[in-house]
């Protein structure tokens, strides 16, 4: 078996796992809400422009998309159903990166993360 049909028997596991079809039920519930996509949709690109700004400005975050981003946080999480899917996407988001790790210490690649002072 080449490294790419491993690769993608991997995705196929993953996507059929109870937290993948989880994700999906909760991605749904959340986004059925006209309301809760449009600020969803606009939480999420904050949230990547913020990481992008952390990259690419020496830790520099524009005040007034940070202060949006907080805004924005703070009400989808009142809403349960926004509050369970975001929950389960960054528990989802930190097994994706746990596996990466395994891969990349297999081989033999360092992505070591400075650590929060």
């Amino acid at each position: 078996m080449n490294i790419y049909d491993t690769a993608n028997t991997l995705a196929a596991e993953i996507k059929k796992s109870d937290e993948c079809i989880r994700l999906a039920e909760l991605r749904d519930r959340a986004y059925a809400d006209e309301t809760n996509r449009v600020l969803l949709d606009e939480y999420k690109r904050l949230q990547v422009n913020l990481q992008m700004s952390m990259v690419g400005a020496a830790g520099q975050m524009p005040t007034e998309d940070m202060q949006r981003f907080q805004q924005l946080a703070s009400l989808l999480y009142m809403n349960a159903d926004v509050q369970a899917y975001l929950l389960a996407e960054m528990q989802m988001q930190k097994t994706l990166a746990d596996i990466f790790k395994i891969l990349t210490e297999a081989a033999g690649i360092r992505f070591d993360l400075p650590e929060n002072s």
